[in-house]
């Protein structure tokens, strides 16, 4: 899947190395705190994070993310032409920092559990390495990374017994602490 033509804002952040960020909207309290304090230290990194932004745990991250430097690429679940770009993220369109692009044609204009799922491909599809602070077991997200990313992508998520299932495909565990030589090597664990 490509990006749309009809994006708002630098389309060069394409070309950047990508890291999608995608989260279970019923999250356990512990795996948000830990996730704050990963996308905290993801500002540090060289990564350019790619979401949704759509969970309540992702709609977090990305306050924290703007408040930082490193650029974003929000991808909504409908067409981005003519959406209404939200007052926090106008200053990062301005600056550059900031893409909206979707896979969607003009004709789809509201988000549906359907369209948010292909969203949620389309975000992986454009990422180097993916991150999963917590997929509910049985859920979409769970079946997104069962279909779409084991094999394909590093995963990344939390080491928290409710992120068992992504333990089982092999995701890497992601600290604070083991976050920056993740990111250099990407696709081994470090311990």
């Amino acid at each position: 899947m490509a990006a749309r033509r009809d994006a708002i804002g630098e389309a060069g952040l394409l070309l950047s190395r990508k890291l999608a960020l995608l989260c279970s909207r019923a999250c356990p309290g512990s795996i948000i705190v830990q996730t704050l304090d990963v996308v905290r230290a993801l500002r540090e990194t060289p990564w350019t994070v790619v979401s949704g932004f759509q969970s309540p745990t992702e709609q977090e991250c990305l306050e924290i993310l703007l408040r930082g430097e490193r650029p974003v690429i929000v991808c909504p679940a409908r067409n981005a032409e003519g959406m209404r770009v939200p007052a926090a993220w106008k200053a990062a369109v301005a600056a550059g920092r900031m893409l909206i692009t979707s896979p969607f044609e003009k004709t789809v204009r509201r988000a549906t559990t359907a369209t948010a799922e292909e969203r949620n491909r389309f975000v992986v599809s454009l990422a180097d390495a993916v991150f999963i602070p917590h997929a509910a077991p049985g859920g979409s997200l769970d079946r997104l990374c069962r279909d779409h990313i084991t094999g394909h992508k590093p995963l990344w998520t939390l080491d928290d017994p409710a992120n068992a299932n992504l333990h089982a495909l092999g995701a890497l565990r992601v600290t604070t602490q083991t976050l920056p030589a993740l990111t250099r090597n990407g696709h081994r664990e470090v311990r």
